[in-house]
């Protein structure tokens, strides 16, 4: 009986001190797929579902260089982003369903303020804040990869 209960006790400090890392590390990560502008690779982690949009980068404390988290919609529309739980500067672009960025926004850590596509789109890159000002790529520049339709 007491080998059963600490082998129990045991499960669920393990558990406790699994769901403490995932919380302080952020969400966990999700599928990516390969995007690219101009010469520069992206490995943009896939948020589909509302669920995954809705957590995004929350609580991430790092990301790579050419790492990102594409946004995808079933149906475009102003997409609107805030950065409540997100500890990352990022810089996020509005993408329409060709690829094209309809505009790009600089957004601060943890702030309430709203973030909006200047047009409908069906996507969103968020990326490392100034990622694509280092970059010249602007509004009008067009990303290729397997979610844009030419």
């Amino acid at each position: 009986m007491v080998s059963n209960a600490l082998r129990i006790l045991s499960g669920l400090l393990l558990l406790s001190f699994t769901l403490l890392g995932r919380a302080e590390d952020g969400q966990p990560k999700l599928p990516t797929t390969r995007l690219n502008a101009g010469i520069h690779n992206i490995a943009a982690e896939v948020a589909r579902t509302p669920d995954q949009r809705a957590s995004g980068l929350m609580l991430r404390k790092t990301m790579g260089a050419n790492e990102g988290m594409l946004f995808m919609f079933e149906d475009a529309g102003v997409q609107c982003f805030w950065m409540k739980n997100t500890l990352l500067p990022l810089s996020i672009a509005f993408i329409a369903d060709d690829g094209t960025i309809a505009n790009i926004a600089d957004m601060k850590p943890q702030a309430l303020d709203s973030h909006c596509s200047a047009k409908p789109v069906r996507y969103a890159l968020e990326m490392n804040q100034g990622w694509f000002a280092k970059r010249g790529i602007k509004a009008g520049a067009r990303l290729q990869g397997a979610p844009f339709r030419p």
